[in-house]
């Protein structure tokens, strides 16, 4: 059943997102949320899980603005390829960033578990954690002011 529903959601993100930049953007973020909640698993603190479980639920609410900035860029500049469309250029760069800084958020809730487990409390780890899902939620806010400053300026289908 569950293999049936990835087929549906593969064709479905095919449409949507298209299979160029804006899919793999897209992609990437979901991958680094998924690897932030894997870096839950096993947190035996449970002041540390706590704290790290709420900015994982922040960080999962961007996922449906990303999916919007992705849909919304793949429909006025739809991408194939590698190629990065010169009018969202900025959009690209910014969802990008917004990829690296969940991945860097994901590697310090790693670290903060681990200091955690050694320490006890990893108030320095977690303020970490904290910094870096802050700059996810600026990459992203960067990304949709960026495609409404290309909308505004008249971006077309090419």
């Amino acid at each position: 059943m569950a293999l049936f529903a990835a087929a549906r959601q593969g064709r479905k993100d095919d449409v949507e997102l298209g299979k160029g930049v804006w899919r793999r953007a897209h992609d990437r973020f979901t991958r680094g949320l998924d690897r932030y909640y894997q870096m839950l698993e096993g947190v035996e603190d449970d002041a540390i899980y706590n704290e790290l479980v709420t900015v994982a639920n922040d960080l999962a609410g961007l996922l449906p603005r990303v999916r919007e900035v992705c849909t919304s860029a793949q429909r006025k500049l739809p991408s194939t390829g590698q190629n990065i469309p010169g009018a969202l250029t900025a959009v690209h760069r910014a969802l990008s960033r917004s990829g690296n800084s969940l991945a860097a958020a994901a590697e310090a809730a790693a670290m903060s578990r681990l200091e955690g487990e050694r320490w006890g409390i990893a108030s320095a780890g977690l303020d970490n954690v904290r910094r870096r899902a802050e700059l996810v939620q600026e990459d992203v806010m960067e990304a949709e002011r960026a495609l409404l400053s290309a909308q505004e300026t008249g971006i077309t289908r090419k």
